[in-house]
This record gives structure tokens, C-alpha cells and sequence, in this order.
């Protein structure tokens, strides 16, 4: 059981949550939290580098020179790789860089990053993220309390949170179905509403 300090829409202290969960030190796995982050960004690598193999090289349909009298290695083909402009040896193909991460991985390093948010002191929840859609007021708001840089986690999609997020230097908004551990750790602060919240907490038990 842990108890954890709730902020209201200006984010100023309002009230207590009691949660079934445990966020101490000890349940910190930063292994987990590092696979998933490998993971992650593996996952948004392309993949598409790629160089002409001997199959892939235009050319090659006649012998490049006679077998005997020239002096030089017998070549049956200017596509070869040992000729110039021919194809190469053992280079990079298009391949698919993403890593599997099992669910029990993910929740684990999902809890790991919140009990480290909330032992830091960087762990914010909010009643209701309120905004009125301008970047100048949300950056003075936050500003105000020290809490940039920040990722700021909704309940679900807010178009007026996020036209007011987005153009940050230091923030990123995103709905708890979008909740990325590589962003969480990425950013100092983590300011969730109370429902997103709440909607984490359900997949780690």
C-alpha cells in the first residue's frame, strides 16, 4: 500500500490516493526498464539500408574479356563483386529491427519507472489536467511549480492539453494508451491525470 500526494487543475496539493501497489526502492528493476527501452528504440529504427548484391547490379549478360591471353583472373561476369561496379559482398538488406517484449517485461518496467517517479519526487497526479489551449499560459503554469520538463500523460485524447503541450521545448503530451517508457524516463517530471492514472495501476495488478 502506497500513499500518494494528489494535485488539483492548479496543480496545487488537494488530497491523498492510497493505491495497492508497492513503490519502493526495492521493486525498481532497471534491468526490465532498460530491455524495454532497447526495445524501443529499436523498433523506430527504419531498417532500410541497402547496397546491390551481385543479383541486384544491372549488367553482366556477355563475358568482360576473353578466358586465356590477358594476363589477368578469369572473370565470367562485370557484375562480380571482385570487378568495378559490381555488386557487394555481405552488405546491409532491408531487415526489421523490432525486439519482442513479453507483457510481464512491459508491466514490470512500467511499475519500475513509476516507483522511481514517485521516489524522486518527480511523480505528479493530477485531479484534471485543465488548459485553455495556450502554450504561454500552460508553460507559466508549470514553470511556476517546477515541473519542466515534463511528460504530460491524459486520461484520453485532449486536443486543448495537447495544442497547449506541444509546442514545449521541454514537454511532450500523450494519452495513458500511448504511455511510453523510453518518454517517461526521457523526461524529468511525470504529470498524469488521476484516471490515467488509475488506468495504469489496473494493468499492474
Amino acid at each position: 500500500m502506497t500513499e500518494l500526494n494528489v494535485l488539483n487543475s492548479k496543480f496545487e496539493k488537494s488530497n491523498s490516493l492510497k493505491v495497492n501497489a508497492d513503490f519502493s526502492v526495492e521493486t525498481i528493476n532497471g534491468a526490465v526498464v532498460h530491455q524495454v527501452v532497447k526495445a524501443t528504440l529499436a523498433g523506430r529504427r527504419q531498417g532500410t539500408a541497402a547496397t546491390k548484391n551481385k543479383a541486384l547490379v544491372s549488367g553482366g549478360g556477355k563475358k568482360p574479356f576473353k578466358q586465356k591471353g590477358t594476363g589477368n583472373a578469369r572473370q565470367g561476369s562485370k557484375r562480380s563483386p571482385l570487378m568495378p561496379g559490381g555488386g557487394t559482398v555481405f552488405g546491409p538488406t532491408p531487415r526489421d529491427y523490432t525486439q519482442k517484449v513479453n507483457k510481464k517485461v512491459m508491466l514490470n518496467a512500467i511499475k519500475s519507472v513509476l516507483a522511481d517517479k514517485h521516489q524522486a519526487g518527480k511523480l505528479h497526479i493530477v485531479e484534471k489536467i485543465e488548459s485553455n489551449g495556450k502554450t504561454k499560459d500552460m508553460f507559466a503554469t508549470l514553470t511556476a511549480r517546477n515541473l519542466l520538463p515534463a511528460l504530460v500523460i491524459t486520461a484520453e485524447n485532449n486536443e486543448v492539453v495537447n495544442r497547449a503541450v506541444r509546442n514545449l521545448e521541454r514537454a511532450k503530451v500523450a494519452p495513458v494508451d500511448g504511455f511510453s517508457v523510453y518518454e517517461a524516463i526521457k523526461f524529468e517530471n511525470l504529470i498524469i491525470e488521476k484516471g490515467a492514472f488509475e488506468k495504469l495501476l489496473s494493468r499492474l495488478v
